[in-house]
């Protein structure tokens, strides 16, 4: 849980073609989709396993296309969808 696996989860939602935005605001959770936007709003006073935790399980959950991704984002994705993250 480091600020770079959180760099490599946005990496991999911006290589996707996803906007990932740090705001304030009331969020339940550390992170939303707007209404399939392709914007992923990430509370910026989450903590940074809250970040990380909201952002992976997003990008396990929304589709990716494969082709979009370079070989290590493949491989990370493919890693992030056959684990679960736990805190």
């Amino acid at each position: 849980m480091t600020n770079h696996t959180l760099e490599k989860l946005e990496m991999l939602l911006k290589s996707s073609g996803y906007k990932v935005r740090y705001e304030k605001g009331n969020f339940k959770t550390g992170a939303c989709l707007l209404q399939n936007s392709k914007v992923v709003m990430v509370n910026k006073f989450a903590n940074l396993e809250s970040k990380i935790a909201a952002v992976a399980e997003l990008a396990r959950t929304v589709e990716i296309d494969y082709n979009l991704l370079d070989e290590k984002q493949a491989a990370f994705l493919h890693q992030l969808k056959q684990t679960q993250l736990q805190l």
